[in-house]
């Protein structure tokens, strides 16, 4: 009986530490609701097969996240540097780690005059880093850039056949998990210019969610004070017996 209620009590453990990284994620994600192009990330629970120490192996419980990558809504700003795609696809960013692929077209120009995002890292063209030395800048639904009426590049937009092959750096960058298996794929698309993709996160599902986290914690815990209660009253009866 003692032994039972051990497992039990570690299944539970395991279950209340992945629900405070789902509830991390939650407040991750309502901290970033006005994060241009974020998209937010779930959780997912699944059990694995655990075996520890030369123990028998037992099924545990698993936490996998998962980014949804579902547009968010269109903001108008006017703005000639601020970028949206409508439909799938990613700019393409050199960073100072490699090639990384955001949805956050919130651009402007660095001393250079090259389009840069608002971490300064170089947004990419087609022909590499995109120079707007003039006064007017006119990007087009192609992503054909132009400065006072000349096209000077192409937006480097791509896509990839599973977005699963992507995984999340910082707010709102991805970065590929493994190069030389997943590759960037031409992807159909439109830009818009003088509007910027909002975060995807919904803040009432959000809410809801971490109230019903909160209520399953509080089960949790209420389940480790019965198995306490339980192992206390076999090591009484235990010590009745023995006496």
């Amino acid at each position: 009986m003692f032994i039972n209620n051990r497992l039990g009590l570690v299944e539970t453990m395991e279950t209340l530490l992945a629900q405070e990284q789902r509830m991390n994620q939650i407040s991750n994600n309502l901290a970033n609701v006005d994060t241009t192009g974020y998209k937010k990330e779930n959780n997912t629970f699944w059990e694995i097969l655990i075996s520890k120490n030369g123990n028998p192996e037992r099924v545990g419980k698993g936490v996998k996240v998962i980014t949804n990558h579902q547009p968010g809504s269109a903001k108008a700003t006017d703005s000639p540097l601020d970028l949206m795609i409508n439909g799938d696809g990613y700019f393409k960013i050199q960073a100072p780690q490699g090639v990384r692929y955001t949805r956050a077209g919130n651009f402007s120009l660095n001393g250079q005059k090259q389009l840069v995002t608002s971490s300064g890292y170089l947004v990419l063209g087609e022909g590499g880093s995109i120079v707007l030395d003039g006064s007017k800048v006119a990007i087009g639904s192609d992503g054909t850039v132009n400065v006072d009426g000349r096209p000077v590049d192409r937006l480097a937009i791509v896509n990839f056949t599973d977005p699963e092959s992507l995984t999340k750096e910082g707010q709102n960058f991805f970065r590929l998990k493994d190069a030389a298996i997943a590759e960037e794929v031409p992807e159909e698309f439109e830009v818009q210019q003088g509007f910027l993709e909002t975060s995807n996160v919904n803040t009432i599902s959000e809410m809801t969610a971490m109230m019903d986290l909160y209520r399953n914690y509080e089960s949790q815990q209420r389940v480790i004070s019965v198995i306490d209660s339980m192992n206390g009253d076999a090591v009484s009866r235990l010590g009745r017996l023995a006496s």
